[in-house]
């Protein structure tokens, strides 16, 4: 084995990586699922320029009224901050998430890939009646082929009707 090789961590199985971001989830604080339209309410709210965002901090810090109907500058500059470094880590999520992704996306790829040559080299075997032990799975796939299409059809909207 090279150094290399050796080097390398062992690759984590698909459950024992579930199992783990289970536990890492439940160790950050305020995790909080939130669905399409919360999310946008939320982000529309939070929508506002770095300058004024700084800027409305400077008066919550130059009026101690102010900061009693809020929170204190140094309160609030520090959930700046947290904010902030929190963006990195959803940056290396969501790039983790997409490699995980893509990788998932060749593996089914290769999967349909083989399974199509299965199936045309099955049905080319079972031709032969000394392969009939092929027939009943290649009819199978057939039968589920042809319902597979009938669906797809029958989800397509009808044409509307003409008007006189």
């Amino acid at each position: 084995m090279n150094e290399i090789e050796e080097d390398r961590p062992t690759p984590l199985e698909p459950e024992a990586v579930v199992s783990q971001l289970r536990a890492l989830r439940d160790r950050i604080p305020e995790v909080t699922p939130f669905d399409a339209a919360e999310r946008k309410v939320l982000r529309d709210r939070a929508r506002m320029s770095d300058p004024i965002l700084q800027a409305s901090i400077n008066v919550i810090g130059a009026s101690e009224k102010v900061s009693q109907a809020t929170l204190p500058a140094d309160d609030v500059r520090s959930l700046y901050d947290e904010a902030n470094r929190w963006t990195a880590v959803e940056d290396e999520l969501w790039a983790m998430f997409q490699g995980v992704a893509g990788a998932n996306l060749v593996r089914r790829q290769r999967v349909a890939f083989i399974a199509a040559q299965a199936y045309k080299i099955g049905a080319e075997l079972a031709r032969d009646p000394a392969n009939a032990e092929l027939l009943p799975q290649i009819g199978e796939i057939k039968r589920l082929r042809k319902i597979a299409r009938r669906k797809k059809r029958a989800d397509a909207p009808s044409p509307p009707p003409e008007t006189p």
